[in-house]
């Protein structure tokens, strides 16, 4: 199959639960399907390569070290193939044996799916999707690691942009990963951290575009916390599909229960990548004023809105020699007065590094604007007591309802920034006192403007409301006029 037929192959399956489920829930059970198929076909393909080896010794065959995962008999895709009532029972629990027999690797990872509801799949809708995917073989020969996981990914868009505002919670934009990506440029044998992880496609780049550079990414350690347990799942079956298998991905809230500890605090880690959940008021605000781990390092944020409580976590997690974050905001986290004490206290620590201002629906479902704030804990020389404010407003594709990076803005925003220098109508660099003297306030508007397109101008907040009050009597006026016609 070529890419695009396998990818036509696997989002077929999702087709056979419309009408049956929402569109939000098609992946707790598309994934796990797709990932038990992958697993049986692998397994059979490394029994036959076992048995040419042993010239047909069937037990040799068998012996774990020639699998990657175990596959008990009873729990075959080819023995549920054979079940034609109560299949949701079958499926389940072939997949909880698979998961006993690999408990270091595999505990948990086919998620909590009601698979054996049959007033939500019934046994023929759950016997079509079953022979939906014996179509196929998807061991290594047929579909190799690349290719599935560049369809995997695929998936996980096409579930994005089916399920609405459920999207955000299991996926980040990938051309601003990409880009996140290139900016904190992970190094062979690094630790790369991700506090709310996600689908785990920002670690997972880490490890492709080391792979795409031809340096060793094999040695690139990741580590991931996902509080939904279905969306921590599907990234530790990311991981898995696109060969990745040093990891360690860890259901759980990372603000209540950190899962990285080392002697009794937090672990640190070289590179930080994140796309948190903005403004959540469902958290616990007393317990970080007494933050046993020491991150409430510049405050506690208000209850309304834990952006801040993420952002020091993120910075108390850095390794204290070459720690480096960048982490995917809306804008307000650069200029609201209820945080203006904890970020004059990040700036004055200089650990802020870089400000990009990226352009609007590039959060899912939202019209909002993003913003990439980049710390590191131990600036160069060269970089010390300074800041770099990108303003990329403009560098965006819009496409429908979502925008997306091109090619061309993302090598712009990158050599900006890897430049660190002043560039007209588009970045400028900063000394951290002038910030502090505008109150910690690092609205980007408020130090760079973008180039005005031809024909447009830039009003200030002053022409724009008069020119609303303006518009506004026009109206009036027009409504007036209109009454005193359909009066007479």
């Amino acid at each position: 199959m070529t890419q695009k037929e396998l990818e036509k192959y696997l989002w077929g399956a999702a087709t056979q639960l419309r009408g049956t489920i929402d569109a939000g829930d098609y992946k707790q059970y598309i994934f796990p399907l797709l990932f038990f198929k992958r697993i049986c076909d692998v397994y059979d393909e490394e029994f036959e390569k076992a048995l040419e080896v042993s010239d047909g010794d069937l037990e040799y065959a068998a012996f774990a070290e020639n699998h990657h995962f175990i596959v008990p008999e009873n729990a075959h895709w080819n023995k549920v193939r054979e079940t034609t009532v109560n299949v949701g029972i079958a499926i389940q629990d072939a997949m909880r044996d698979i998961e006993k027999a690999n408990p270091e690797t595999l505990y948990g990872i086919f998620g909590d799916a009601s698979w054996t509801n049959k007033y939500r799949l019934s046994d023929e809708t759950l016997t079509n999707l079953i022979e939906h995917y014996s179509q196929h073989k998807l061991n290594q020969a047929n579909v190799p690691d690349d290719q599935l996981g560049n369809a995997y990914e695929y998936l996980i868009k096409e579930f994005a942009d089916d399920s609405g505002h459920t999207a955000a919670e299991f996926y980040t934009n990938r051309t601003v990963v990409k880009l996140m990506t290139m900016i904190m440029d992970p190094q062979p044998g690094e630790s790369v951290y991700d506090p709310t992880c996600g689908s785990g496609g920002l670690l997972l780049n880490c490890a492709l575009h080391l792979r795409d550079e031809g340096k060793e990414y094999r040695t690139l350690k990741l580590y991931g916390q996902e509080i939904n347990l279905i969306t921590s799942a599907i990234a530790r079956m990311n991981m898995f599909m696109h060969g990745i298998e040093e990891f360690s991905i860890v259901r759980g809230d990372t603000l209540a229960q950190p899962a990285f500890l080392k002697n009794d605090s937090l672990k640190t880690f070289n590179v930080i990548l994140a796309n948190p959940p903005y403004s959540i008021k469902s958290w616990d605000q007393k317990a970080f004023t007494n933050d046993p781990f020491g991150r409430n390092l510049w405050g506690t944020p208000p209850q309304g809105c834990a952006d801040y409580a993420f952002q020091q976590h993120i910075q108390k997690s850095l390794d204290a020699e070459n720690g480096r974050s960048i982490s995917l905001w809306p804008h307000g986290i650069l200029f609201r007065d209820a945080e203006a004490d904890m970020r004059r206290k990040m700036i004055e620590e200089d650990l802020v590094e870089c400000v990009i201002g990226l352009g609007p629906n590039l959060f899912y479902n939202s019209p909002m604007e993003a913003c990439l704030l980049i710390t590191r804990t131990n600036k160069s020389e060269e970089r010390k007591g300074e800041i770099l404010f990108i303003n990329a407003v403009n560098e965006v594709k819009q496409e429908k309802t979502i925008s997306f990076l091109e090619e061309k803005h993302i090598n712009k925003i990158f050599n900006a920034f890897k430049n660190y220098e002043s560039q007209k109508n588009f970045s400028v660099l900063v000394s951290a006192e002038d910030v502090l003297a505008n109150k910690g306030n690092m609205n980007i508007s408020l130090y760079v403007q973008p180039e005005k397109e031809e024909g447009s101008e830039i009003l200030s907040f002053e022409q724009a409301y008069d020119n609303w009050n303006k518009s506004g009597s026009n109206l009036k006026s027009s409504m007036d006029d209109l009454f005193k016609i359909l009066q007479n």
